[in-house]
C-alpha cells in the first residue's frame, strides 16, 4: 500500500502532461503511486500516460472509453486508489520539487489528520509565479491537528481538490466523490472541509497552478457554467443530512452569493442572452438557502443585492457610474499631481536663487532606502570629524525608522527635499539623486558607488541589451557630470569607473566607508547581533546573497534550501538575503533558514555570520574583509556572463572554494573544504588584490580630503596587520585554546559601536 496516490485526468494537454507526470515521479519521496486517468483524448494523451506507465511500474494508466468530464475522470481514479493518502493534480499544473516530502513530514507531525492543506502559486507564461493571497490562512503556529471551527479562514483559500491532502479512509467514510459538469470542485471541497474531524496546514507552496492564455474551461463561453446551482445544491444538501454542521450555512450561503455573482460578471461566461435566465436562478437560490439575519459584509453587498433582487440592468447602471466615478478620481489626482510637481519646482528654482549653506550635507542611498551603505557610513563620519556641518538623511516613509538619531529626516519630493538639494553644499549618494537636480556652483557632489564591480556597468552595457533594458545612457552621463569625487575600494574599480562612467570627478581611491566596520567591530558586537537575529549558539551560520538575474523574468533562490540544510544537518542555520530588487524573501518559514531580506543593514549580517554563500554579488569582495570563509555558488556562469557580462572570469580567480551545482556546494560544506587551506589561499589572494584599502578609516580619509580640505591623510594599515573582527567560531576557537581576543582598529572618538540596525 504507498502512502500516497496521486490521481491525474486528462484530456486535452498534451503539450503539458509530460510536465505534469515527470513532476510527481521526480518527487525526493517516492512511496507513491500515480493513477493517470486518460478522459478519451482526442489528442496524445493517451499514448504519453502510456509511455510512462511503461517505463515506471508506479503509474497505472486508465482508459475510459467515452469522455466524461473531470469530476467523472477523478472518480474512475478514486476507485483504483490504494494510498493511504489522496492528492489530485490537474494535467497543466505540477508538483514543487520536493513537495511529496514536505507533505509526508507534515502528516506525521500532526498525527495524520483527514484533511491537511496546503499552498499554491499561480504561474503565467511570461514566467511570473504568484503565491496564493491566502497563504496568511496556512500558517503553521498553534496547535495542529485543529477543526473547520478552529480556523474559520480556510474557507478563504481557493476551493479546489488539488491543494489538499485527503486521508483515503475520511474520504471512503464520508462517501465523497465528485459530480459532473463545471464547478465539481466545490460539492467536494466545502464537504471534506466540513466534515474532517482533524485538520492541518503547511505553509509550502506544493503545486505550481498554471494560467494558461486559451484553453482554460473556465474562461470558456458556455451554459456549462448554469452547472455552478446544481453544485451548491449538492452542498447544502449535505449540510442539511448532517444537522451538527447547520451552523456553517451563514457562512456557505455567503460563499455561494460570492460565486454566482462572480460567474455573472466575468464577461466571458455566459452565453449572450442567458446572462437574464442566469440571474433569475441566483435569485431563486437566494431566497432558497439565505440564512434570516446572517450578516453580510460591507464589500459584499452590492454583490448581495444584484443576486438578491435580480437587478441586471440596475446593477449596470451602478457598475457603469462607478467606473465613471473611478476614472474621474483618478484624472483629479493626475491633475493633483502635475500641480503639486509645479509647485515644488517653483519652489526649488527660488531657493536655488539663495545662498549655499556651507555647513549642510544632505545623504541617501538606494533611491530613498534607509540609512546604510557607503552614505551611511560617511553621514557618521560628517557627524564625528566634521561636526560643524549639519547632516540630513533622504529617505522614503516605510525606510525612515532605520535611520539613527542625528542626522535631519528628509521625505523625497517635499518641500524640505527641494530646499536640501538646492541649498546644501554637499550632496553625497551611491545612486544619482532626482534627474531634475541642477549642481550649483560651489557644491559638492560625492558618488560613493555601492561596490566593487564584477558585472559590467555604465557605458559597457552597451553591448549588453538584455542587461541594460531602456537605459537612457545620455542622461546617465549627464548624471556623471554632476559628479565631483567617486569612491573606489581598490586600482579594478578605479579604473573601471572611469572607463565606464568617464566624466571630471576626482577619484578616492581610499577604500569603501560600509567597509570600515569590520574593522571596528568586537567580538560583543558580533556575539549581540547573533543573539538578534535568534541565531542558535554553537551553530554555523551561513550568509547566503545571491545576485540579481538579468536574463530570468522571475528572481528567486538558485538553492533548495530546504534540501541544503537537510543534507548538512542541525549544525548550520541558513540567513537568506535576496537581492534588494526583489521585495519577496528566498525562502518562507523554514526550520534552519532565518530571513533577513528585510533587515536594514547587509554589514551587521556579514559581522554575524561565519560564512558566505554567494554567486555573482559584490558583496562578496566586501566581505573579503572579514577574512571569513567564502563559497560562490556558479551553477549558471555562462548565462549570466552572456546577459550580462564580467569583467574577469570568477571561477579561474575565486575569492574560495567554487560550486557549480546544489550538490557540489553541500559537499563543499560537508568536507570541510569551505574553510579548508586552499579555500584560505584563495581568499590571500582575493584579499590582496581587492581590500588593500579597507582598513577601517575610508571614511575618515575621505571626510577629511572633501570636508577638511587636508592632503596629509591617515596611512593605510597594511593586510598583514589588520585585525578584522572575529566570527563566533573563531572567538570560541580562540577562548579554547586560551590565546586572547583579536585586536581591532581603535574607533575614534565619538563613533557609534556597531548595531543591527546601522
Amino acid at each position: 500500500m504507498p502512502r500516497f496516490s496521486v490521481i491525474v485526468p486528462a484530456y486535452k494537454v498534451q503539450a503539458y502532461l509530460h510536465e505534469c507526470l515527470e513532476s510527481v515521479l521526480s518527487q525526493s519521496y517516492a512511496d507513491l503511486e500515480l493513477i493517470a486517468v486518460d478522459d478519451r483524448s482526442p489528442d496524445a494523451c493517451g499514448d504519453i500516460i502510456d509511455e510512462f506507465a511503461a517505463r515506471d511500474a508506479r503509474v497505472r494508466a486508465v482508459h475510459l472509453p467515452h469522455n466524461v468530464g473531470l469530476g467523472l475522470a477523478r472518480n474512475a481514479g478514486l476507485a483504483q486508489a490504494r494510498g493511504d493518502y489522496l492528492l489530485f493534480l490537474d494535467s497543466d499544473d505540477t508538483l514543487t520539487p520536493d513537495a511529496l516530502r514536505a507533505i509526508a513530514d507534515r502528516l506525521k507531525d500532526t498525527g495524520e489528520p483527514d484533511v491537511l492543506v496546503y499552498d499554491y502559486a499561480s504561474t503565467y507564461w511570461s514566467g511570473e509565479a504568484v503565491r496564493n493571497k491566502f497563504a496568511d490562512q496556512l500558517g503553521e503556529e498553534g496547535p495542529a491537528p485543529f477543526t473547520l471551527a478552529d480556523r474559520p479562514g480556510l474557507l478563504r483559500v481557493l476551493m479546489v481538490a488539488w491543494n489538499k491532502a485527503y486521508r483515503r479512509e475520511f474520504v471512503e467514510s464520508v462517501g465523497l466523490t465528485f459530480p459532473p459538469g463545471y464547478y465539481e470542485d466545490t460539492p467536494w471541497t466545502y464537504p471534506a472541509l466540513l466534515a474532517a474531524k482533524t485538520l492541518a496546514t503547511l505553509d509550502r507552496v506544493c503545486v505550481h497552478y498554471r494560467q494558461r492564455r486559451r484553453g482554460s474551461i473556465l474562461s470558456t463561453t458556455s451554459r456549462g457554467h448554469f452547472d455552478v446551482f446544481e453544485q451548491y445544491d449538492r452542498v447544502f444538501a449535505f449540510v442539511e443530512q448532517r444537522p451538527e454542521l447547520a451552523e456553517w450555512r451563514p457562512v456557505l450561503f455567503r460563499r455561494m452569493v460570492d460565486h454566482l455573482s462572480t460567474v455573472f460578471t466575468k464577461r466571458d461566461r455566459l452565453p449572450r442572452g442567458s446572462r437574464a435566465e442566469f440571474l433569475r436562478r441566483a435569485r431563486a437560490h437566494y431566497r432558497r438557502y439565505r440564512v434570516p439575519g446572517a450578516s453580510v459584509p460591507l464589500r459584499s453587498r452590492l454583490r448581495h443585492t444584484l443576486v438578491h433582487f435580480g437587478v441586471h440592468r440596475t446593477y449596470r447602471v451602478l457598475q457603469v457610474s462607478m467606473t465613471v466615478r473611478r476614472r474621474t478620481q483618478k484624472a483629479a489626482s493626475k491633475l493633483t499631481r502635475a500641480l503639486r510637481a509645479a509647485v515644488l519646482q517653483a519652489h526649488y528654482r527660488v531657493q536655488l536663487r539663495l545662498p549655499l549653506r556651507a555647513d549642510r550635507a544632505v545623504f541617501a542611498a538606494y533611491w530613498g532606502r534607509g540609512h546604510g551603505c557607503n552614505p551611511g557610513a560617511l553621514e557618521e563620519a560628517f557627524r564625528t570629524f566634521a561636526p560643524q556641518v549639519r547632516t540630513a538623511w533622504i529617505a522614503r516613509p516605510e525606510h525612515q525608522a532605520s535611520v539613527p538619531p542625528g542626522p535631519r529626516q528628509v521625505r523625497p519630493g517635499t518641500a524640505a527635499y527641494w530646499t536640501a538639494l538646492a541649498r546644501s553644499k554637499y550632496l553625497v549618494n551611491n545612486v544619482n539623486f532626482d534627474r531634475r537636480l541642477v549642481k550649483r556652483p560651489g557644491q559638492v557632489f560625492v558618488q560613493t558607488q555601492h561596490g566593487t564591480p564584477l558585472k559590467h556597468m555604465g557605458l559597457d552595457l552597451q553591448e549588453r541589451p538584455a542587461a541594460a533594458r531602456d537605459m537612457d545612457f545620455g542622461r546617465l552621463l549627464d548624471g556623471v557630470d554632476k559628479w565631483d569625487f567617486v569612491l573606489s575600494a581598490n586600482r579594478h574599480t578605479t579604473l573601471t569607473w572611469e572607463r565606464v562612467y568617464p566624466g571630471r570627478y576626482e577619484t578616492l581611491e581610499y577604500g569603501y566607508p560600509r567597509n570600515d566596520v569590520y574593522q571596528k567591530a568586537t567580538a560583543a558586537d558580533v556575539a549581540r547581533l547573533r543573539e538578534t537575529l535568534g541565531i542558535p549558539r554553537d551553530t554555523v551560520a551561513v550568509l547566503y546573497a545571491p545576485t540579481h538575474r538579468d536574463y530570468r523574468r522571475v528572481q528567486g533562490s538558485h538553492l533548495d534550501l530546504e534540501r541544503v540544510l537537510r543534507r548538512l544537518g542541525p549544525r548550520f542555520v541558513i540567513l537568506a538575503r535576496a537581492h534588494y530588487w526583489q521585495d519577496a524573501p528566498l525562502a518562507r518559514q523554514l526550520p534552519g533558514v532565518i530571513d533577513v531580506t528585510g533587515h536594514p543593514s547587509v554589514e551587521a549580517l556579514c559581522l554575524a555570520s561565519d560564512a558566505l554563500v554567494t554567486d555573482y554579488s559584490s558583496l562578496m569582495f566586501d566581505y573579503a574583509n572579514l577574512d571569513r570563509p567564502i563559497v560562490i555558488h556558479a551553477d549558471d556562469w555562462e548565462a549570466y556572463e552572456a546577459a550580462r557580462g564580467t569583467y574577469f572570469d570568477l571561477r579561474a580567480f575565486p575569492p574560495g572554494a567554487v560550486a557549480r551545482s546544489e550538490d557540489e556546494l553541500i559537499d563543499i560544506f560537508g568536507t570541510g573544504h569551505w574553510r579548508g587551506s586552499r579555500s584560505t589561499q584563495l581568499r590571500t589572494a582575493f584579499r590582496e588584490r581587492f581590500c588593500a584599502h579597507d582598513d577601517g578609516r575610508a571614511a575618515e580619509r575621505v571626510v577629511r580630503r572633501v570636508v577638511l580640505g587636508e592632503t596629509d591623510l591617515p596611512a593605510v594599515v597594511p593586510l598583514a596587520e589588520r585585525c578584522p573582527a572575529a566570527s563566533a567560531a573563531q572567538t570560541a576557537a580562540q577562548a579554547q585554546s586560551g590565546r586572547p581576543p583579536l585586536a581591532t582598529v581603535p574607533r575614534p572618538s565619538g563613533s557609534r559601536p556597531v548595531t543591527d540596525s546601522h
